[in-house]
């Protein structure tokens, strides 16, 4: 049986269609967390810098939990941000305690999470580089 000389070109034009038809949810980009939107809104107006193993230990310095997304280390001029091995499992009322301090805050620094209420241990957090974010002059 032979086919009809217009079915070529037609399947050729459906095959093009579907490769241009959006996928459907896998096309959608997911929506930002709100720890990711809080990370964001931290990091505006700043300039993400060379990645990191280690930062210095400032007394000043504040370091912090973003639910879900990161660690922050902020010395106030710039913001280093740790997203660890499992940023998933942060805790942003979970306490952090650093074992061993040393003058530099690195990957192989050893923190744990207490929680606030019980004192409890919850876990453990394995950092990874950290990112530095400065801000551009000029800005606020």
């Amino acid at each position: 049986m032979k086919t009809p000389r217009i079915a070529l070109p037609a399947m050729i034009a459906l095959g093009a269609l579907a490769l241009t038809a959006p996928v459907g949810a896998s096309a959608e980009q997911a929506q930002p967390t709100r720890g990711e939107q809080r990370l964001a809104k931290l990091i505006d107006g700043r300039i993400a810098g060379t990645p990191t193993d280690c930062v210095p230990s400032r007394p000043s310095a504040r370091m912090y939990v973003i639910d879900g997304t990161a660690l922050v280390y902020d010395t106030g001029r710039t913001v280093y941000v740790n997203y660890t091995s499992d940023p998933d499992s942060l805790d942003d009322d979970d306490l952090l305690v650093v074992r061993d301090p040393t003058p530099s805050l690195c990957r192989t620094t050893q923190i744990t999470t207490r929680d606030r209420s019980g004192d409890f241990f919850t876990g453990a957090i394995f950092l990874t580089d950290f990112i530095p974010y400065t801000r551009v002059k000029g800005t606020n």
